[in-house]
């Protein structure tokens, strides 16, 4: 994507006739936020002196600290393509910081805890880049145009027309993230009825984080345009493969993958190894922030591809982390456990961070693990020290709550308040009757 300046983005509404600018951000827990102003505004918004009433976005400061300022970034301009057609005109978009009113960046935004984790990956002399797979599901919409988990799709891995009945709108996701900057490099069908994956090139980390960011809004309006709802809920029915998130990431020193080593065993630097064992140290920490919701324990489970057991492999996708076969600049790893419900810049900063930490403490990852883990004994994982991932919310928190390195990515304001909101999340579910139980019991009993 071009790196446009303050000017650029003048230059272009003008040229473009842009009449509004939405302006975005995200909340902690990673839901897309924005406000929309006339694109005489905009200057002030790249200004970063556009006031918003933060009390009123989770998490974020109570009403009587309410104002707060949105700083835009000028590099994430772009033309929302659906709505460029439109007789009202031409609508854009930026991304924001939140700043505190006195100008100073605000401890409470995902986007600047992301920043911070670069900027000591920095320091270190890495930079990072992420290659994200977010896998997502269409349903069909009711008669009164609320989100079912209905499908006539009963396509599977790869499929094409007219099995894969969400082509169409599929192709015309990818169309309109082009329009935007995207380079995507493929699009298929996914192995559950209903499931789609698109693929776009990796990007350095917070390019990456932005953009899944604007990939889940072009994927939800483009969804309905064709009466179709788009979930990024990673297990929306029972009995099928869940949506997950696999983030593929490296880092570089300048133009050089710090990961490739031709002279060390499987060309893997002694940083990438690492990297590796900092993210098996601190994978049940940072799990409740990579997968944040009650339903995403119920992809993490044997059966249906998801990683459960912390290990890693070269070719076996049934560990956490697999590094792909590509050598050179093109050397990876692949942690395969996040979903798309995470904050895509919360998720990048704790896996960043630990796998910053693993070089700092020069920590040996165990063994590549080259079996199918999910088909060995409880005995043999351990006999290899292979543990398992959090099976609920609640475990992940209790993780969380004992890592120290992955609270300090998060900063004390986000942590405080993302484990508090998701403890009452977890406690709701808990205490919920569900209609499996009333069908279990209620005769019975």
């Amino acid at each position: 994507m071009p790196a446009y300046t303050k000017e650029d983005v003048l230059r272009l509404s003008d040229e473009l006739k842009v009449r509004f600018v939405r302006l975005q951000f995200s909340d902690i827990l990673g839901v897309t936020k924005n406000v929309a102003i006339p694109v005489d505004q905009v200057q002030k918004a790249l200004d970063g002196d556009l006031l918003f009433d933060g009390s009123s976005i989770h998490g974020f400061v109570r009403i009587e600290e309410s104002d707060m300022l949105l700083q835009a970034d000028p590099e994430t301009f772009a033309v929302f393509p659906w709505q460029s057609r439109d007789t009202e005109g031409v609508t854009a978009r930026l991304i924001c910081d939140v700043l505190n009113p006195d100008g100073t960046p605000f401890a409470g935004c995902p986007r600047t805890a992301l920043k911070r984790v670069i900027a000591e990956a920095r320091e270190m002399g890495y930079t990072m880049n992420v290659g994200p797979e977010a896998e997502f599901f269409l349903f069909h919409l009711d008669e009164d145009g609320r989100p079912t988990t209905k499908t006539h799709d009963q396509g599977s891995y790869f499929d094409l027309s007219p099995v894969d009945l969400g082509e169409a709108a599929r192709q015309d996701m990818v169309l309109a993230l082009e329009e935007m900057g995207f380079e995507v490099e493929a699009s298929h069908h996914e192995v559950a009825p209903a499931q789609h994956e698109i693929d776009f090139r990796y990007e350095d980390a917070l390019t990456a984080a932005d953009n899944i960011l604007t990939f889940k809004v072009v994927v939800r309006t483009i969804a309905k345009q064709h009466g179709l709802h788009a979930t990024f809920m990673p297990k929306p029915v029972h009995g099928i493969n869940g949506s997950g998130m696999h983030c593929h990431q490296s880092l570089f020193i300048g133009d050089e993958n710090a990961f490739y080593d031709p002279d060390r065993p499987h060309q893997l630097s002694r940083v990438c190894l690492n990297y590796i064992a900092g993210l098996l140290r601190h994978a049940r920490g940072l799990t409740a922030v990579t997968n944040p919701l009650v339903n995403s324990y119920k992809r993490l489970v044997p059966g249906y591809e998801a990683p459960v057991n912390v290990a890693w492999s070269e070719r076996n996708r049934s560990p956490l982390i697999r590094v792909p076969a590509r050598r050179g600049l093109s050397t990876r790893v692949e942690f395969r456990s996040p979903d798309p419900s995470a904050n895509p810049y919360l998720a990048t900063a704790v896996m960043l961070k630990a796998g910053l930490q693993g070089i700092k403490e020069d920590l040996d990852p165990p063994p590549p693990v080259d079996r199918n883990v999910y088909e060995m004994t409880d005995s043999e994982r351990r006999e290899l020290g292979i543990t398992s991932l959090p099976g609920s919310l609640e475990e992940a928190l209790d993780e969380l709550s004992k890592d120290e390195i992955i609270k300090s990515a998060l900063g004390e304001h986000i942590f405080e308040y993302f484990v508090s909101a998701k403890r009452i999340e977890a406690e709701v579910y808990r205490t919920q009757v569900y209609p499996w139980e009333l069908e279990q019991y209620l005769a019975v009993f």
